[in-house]
């Protein structure tokens, strides 16, 4: 069997840098070199070489998070490289990236997600007027990224503010999001043209961590995540489909990872990740291992739905 030339992209200038190295790192670990010959690129250190390369390249592995990488920008280089590569492309990572936009489209097809406001740079906004449409406590955080840098959880209006304009650092646009207290779940999805949902995550976050915030995501110990989650079978099958649900009405392809938040028996889809973690213990390949793949050959299945999708 002739070697794929496989580009793995990572790294990136973004504020998940640190979150993508690791992803990148475990990733090339695990990677099968009777399969691949790899080749390695940062964005932080240019694309030059691989605009270079691009003609000896058959498919890329994109494990970038946040901005060039889940925006829609290293797709639409790639597009132009013709290049395939896992996942969303263009379009659909430029609709998940953007929280404002995602709830519109969850909103349109029927897909419940907690109320929220959006708050633009240089825009004023009323706190009080904002608290009385929500209600406390409330999220703020980013509209565009991702591992929950930027977000806030405010439990008084006399925080809101601040919290606004810390979170404007990362973006020009921020998302105010009702609070809905429950249990966090997460349901991946795999699949070009007839994806399937993969077994639902429960998340509980620990000790000092009152949600699934940035440390609670990638402190050890910090979160506990039980797979399959312990809620009942009619429950994981609407988490599922919600899953699905949200995954075409942003327009994805490949695989994805949505968040939600069970409260009772109502399901609240909060966003969608269109390059999720991706080392051994990241929550889309622990769902996809009780699934039956392991992290190689979900690496492995990856490029090939890359290769699927590139040929059309």
């Amino acid at each position: 069997m002739n070697k794929l030339n496989l580009a793995v992209i990572y790294g990136g200038t973004s504020p998940e840098r640190d979150v993508s190295l690791v992803s990148g790192k475990e990733a090339l670990a695990a990677l099968n070199t009777d399969r691949y010959t790899i080749f390695q690129y940062d964005p932080k250190e240019g694309l030059d070489a691989l605009v270079q390369d691009a003609p000896t390249i058959d498919v890329a592995l994109i494990l970038l998070h946040g901005s060039p990488g889940e925006d829609g920008s290293i797709q639409g280089l790639l597009d132009l490289l013709k290049i395939p590569y896992q996942g969303a492309g263009l379009l659909g990572s430029a609709i998940a990236m953007d929280k404002i936009l995602s709830k519109q489209l969850y909103t349109d097809a029927g897909i419940p997600t907690p109320k929220a406001v959006e708050i633009q740079k240089g825009v004023p906004f009323d706190t009080a007027a904002i608290v009385a449409t929500l209600g406390l406590p409330l999220f703020v955080k980013p509209a565009c990224g991702g591992s929950s840098l930027g977000m806030f959880r405010v439990t008084r209006q006399e925080e809101l503010n601040a919290a606004v304009m810390e979170s404007l650092t990362f973006d020009d646009k921020v998302v105010i999001e009702a609070f809905i207290e429950g249990i966090e779940l997460t349901c991946g999805v795999l699949g070009n043209d007839a994806p399937e949902a993969l077994p639902v995550i429960e998340i509980i976050p620990e000790g000092e961590s009152p949600y699934f915030d940035y440390e609670a995501k990638y402190t050890p110990g910090a979160t506990t995540e039980i797979c399959p989650a312990r809620i009942t079978p009619a429950l994981t099958e609407k988490a599922m489909d919600l899953a699905m649900q949200a995954h075409r009405a942003l327009h994805l392809k490949g695989y994805s990872r949505t968040d939600m938040i069970l409260k009772g028996e109502a399901l609240f889809v909060l966003e969608t990740n269109t390059i999720p973690g991706m080392t051994r213990t990241s929550l889309l390949p622990r769902a996809a291992q009780a699934a039956g793949f392991s992290f190689s050959a979900l690496l492995d299945r990856l490029i090939e739905l890359a290769l699927e999708s590139g040929k059309k």
